[in-house]
C-alpha cells in the first residue's frame, strides 16, 4: 500500500513542522535525527515531470516513514525542491540554484537544526547533480556547527533492486529512464506521459566515461538528444511499487542506526606507552 501525505507517518506523525515549539522544545534531542530531503526541478525527457526527483524523495521517505515510530526519534522537513541543475538549464521548466545559494540554504537550514537543539542531520538526495556539492556541504556544516552529519542518496541501496532491471539499466539509466519512470508511475501515475516515453543511453562504451577514471565534466545535452539515459518505455507501475517497498525499508534501518549514531564511536581508543629498557 502507498501512503499519500494525507495518511501517512511521514507527513503527519514524524513531520516536524506540524509541531509546535513548546513540542519542539520539549522533544528528547540526544537520541534523533533531522531528515532533510533535497531534490531538483529539472527536465526529464518529454514524458515526466519536471518535478521528478523531488517527488522520489517525498515517496521514498512516505515509504520509509510508516516503519518509523516517535520512539525512533526520526523527524522529516518539508523537501527542498531545488537544487543544483545546472547541467539541464538549457531545458525550459528547469529550476536552478546556483552551488553557492544551495549551499547557503543548507548552512542556514542547519544551523536552524543546531539551535532547534538536535544534534544529528540527514541530507537526503534524490539528484545526482548535487552528490559532489553536498559532499563538501555535509563537512562545511559539520564544522560549522558541530552536528553529526549524514548524506543519504535515494538509490544508495541499489542492489534491492537489482532483480527487476537490466544491467545496462541500472548502471547506464542515469536520467529519466526505467527506474525514475517506473518510481513516478507508482507516485503520480496521472503525471506520466507513457505514450512519449523514449529510449536512448549515452555511449557509455567510450574509452572515456563519465563516470570517472578520469572524469569529464558533461551537460546533459552533450549525452542526449532526448534529454534523458535509460529506457523509460519499459517502465511499470508494478516495479515503480517495488522499489519504494524495498529501498523504503532499507532507508527505515539505516535511519534507525544514524538515530543513535555517536561521532566518537568512529575513533579507536589506543593507549600506546613509550618504554625505555
Amino acid at each position: 500500500m502507498l501512503y499519500s501525505r494525507f495518511e501517512s507517518k511521514a507527513w503527519q506523525e514524524l513531520f516536524l513542522p506540524r509541531l509546535s515549539t513548546k513540542q519542539v522544545t520539549e522533544l528528547p534531542k540526544d537520541k534523533g535525527v533531522v531528515v532533510l530531503p533535497i531534490g531538483a526541478i529539472e527536465q526529464h525527457g518529454p514524458h515526466l515531470p519536471v518535478y521528478t526527483d523531488t517527488l522520489i524523495a517525498e515517496g521514498l521517505l512516505t515509504t520509509a516513514f510508516e516503519q518509523l515510530s516517535q520512539e525512533d526519534q526520526v523527524w522529516m522537513l518539508p523537501p527542498l525542491p531545488y537544487g543544483k541543475s545546472t547541467e539541464h538549464v538549457n531545458h525550459p521548466g528547469t529550476f536552478t540554484l546556483s552551488s553557492q545559494t544551495l549551499q547557503q540554504v543548507i548552512l542556514d537550514i542547519g544551523s536552524s537544526v543546531k539551535a532547534s537543539g538536535f544534534r544529528r542531520i540527514v541530507l537526503f538526495n534524490t539528484h545526482g547533480g548535487n552528490n559532489d556539492l553536498l559532499n563538501m556541504i555535509a563537512r562545511e556544516l559539520r564544522i560549522e556547527t558541530e552536528l553529526m552529519v549524514f548524506r543519504m542518496n535515494g538509490m544508495d541501496f541499489k542492489a534491492e533492486i537489482a532483480s527487476l532491471f537490466s544491467p545496462e539499466e541500472l548502471s547506464y539509466g542515469i536520467h529519466g529512464g526505467d527506474v525514475e519512470t517506473s518510481l513516478i508511475l507508482a507516485i503520480e501515475e496521472n503525471w506520466v506521459e507513457m505514450a512519449l516515453a523514449p529510449k536512448e543511453f549515452y555511449d557509455y562504451e567510450h574509452a572515456l566515461d563519465i563516470k570517472g577514471g578520469p572524469y569529464v565534466a558533461w551537460v546533459m545535452d552533450d549525452l542526449s538528444n532526448s534529454g534523458i539515459s535509460g529506457n523509460a518505455t519499459e517502465a511499470t507501475k508494478e516495479k515503480g511499487i517495488e522499489i519504494l517497498l524495498r529501498l523504503g525499508s532499507k532507508i527505515a534501518s539505516t535511519l534507525q542506526v544514524i538515530s543513535s549514531f555517536e561521532m566518537r564511536d568512529l575513533k579507536k581508543m589506543v593507549t600506546t606507552t613509550n618504554r625505555k629498557e
